[in-house]
């Protein structure tokens, strides 16, 4: 098999079986969610978040992540609980603590002994035969507001410490779309074949493992004309030379120079990453290595 009939193998989604057991798994967490009585008064957001829900999972990495998001507070970017306007303090029951309590409850007793809250944040669901791994994640509305006026919708994840993260999910899927259509579909491929390729790499003990989502930015930010490339070996190879050539050095201080997460929320880089410039960068040389490019 040639290169160019590897990369273009892996350009597929997982697999219908897979993508069956993905449909179960969320359809069963939101029954889960729906068949809690203590939700019933509770205004209640549950939807697919990440790879699964922007359909670039693959294979050995088809877990779902689902978000279950409490509209009953609202946060900002002060720090404050809020209720409706700014300044509004919020009175109500649902706080971090007590969204998280009722979601454990709920979950257990759809998959009981099978939910596993040994994380930071999120509550593991365990696989079967019949689902796939998913990560459902208590979260709560988030509104970024700019000093120019207006605000930008988000959620707000509090891990068990009280750490809040912000994450921007319904933009990544909108962006992400974009970028697709942009390229004549072929970011979505794009995205497949490099998960792929890390996957191989681990496999082969050849590379450390690389978060699935990290991956999908360094692709996001590469020119929508390199994805655009006649043949996959050579987009392949231009997203591998952009990563590299464009990770090199300090992060720059202007933002238009900046790398974006896939959102273009939030800075791909910064000291709240679990990753920084130099890990994009060793990725890159390495499949450059495992694919055997040459100069």
């Amino acid at each position: 098999m040639t290169l160019e009939e590897k990369l273009s193998s892996w350009t597929g989604p997982s697999s219908n079986t897979e993508q069956d057991k993905q449909v179960r798994t969320e359809r069963m967490i939101r029954e889960a969610v729906k068949g809690h009585a203590s939700f019933d008064n509770c205004k209640l957001e549950v939807y697919a978040k990440g790879s699964y829900a922007n359909n670039t999972n693959v294979k050995t990495d088809s877990d779902v992540d689902i978000a279950v998001q409490c509209g009953e507070a609202v946060y900002w970017n002060d720090e404050s609980p809020d209720a409706g306007d700014p300044g509004t303090p919020y009175t109500g029951i649902w706080s971090p603590t007590k969204l998280r309590a009722e979601l454990k409850a709920a979950l257990n007793a759809k998959f009981p002994g099978q939910v596993d809250d040994s994380g930071s944040t999120a509550f593991r669901i365990n696989s079967s035969t019949a689902r796939v791994e998913a990560d459902v994640i208590p979260c709560f509305d988030y509104h970024y507001y700019f000093t120019s006026g207006g605000h930008r919708e988000g959620a707000r994840v509090f891990k068990k410490d009280g750490t809040p993260l912000e994450n921007f999910p319904k933009q990544q899927l909108e962006r992400g779309a974009s970028k697709n259509t942009a390229t004549n579909l072929r970011y979505k491929k794009a995205v497949r074949i490099m998960k792929r390729v890390e996957n191989a790499m681990v496999t082969a003990d050849v590379h450390r493992e690389v978060p699935s989502f990290f991956v999908e930015c360094l692709v996001y930010n590469c020119p929508d004309a390199i994805l655009k490339r006649s043949t996959w070996t050579e987009v392949v190879r231009g997203i591998i030379v952009h990563t590299w050539e464009g990770l090199e050095g300090s992060e720059p201080t202007a933002d238009s120079e900046r790398w974006l997460e896939v959102s273009e929320c939030k800075y791909l880089f910064h000291s709240a990453q679990a990753w920084d410039r130099q890990d994009g960068r060793d990725f890159a040389q390495a499949a450059w290595d495992y694919l055997d490019y040459k100069s």
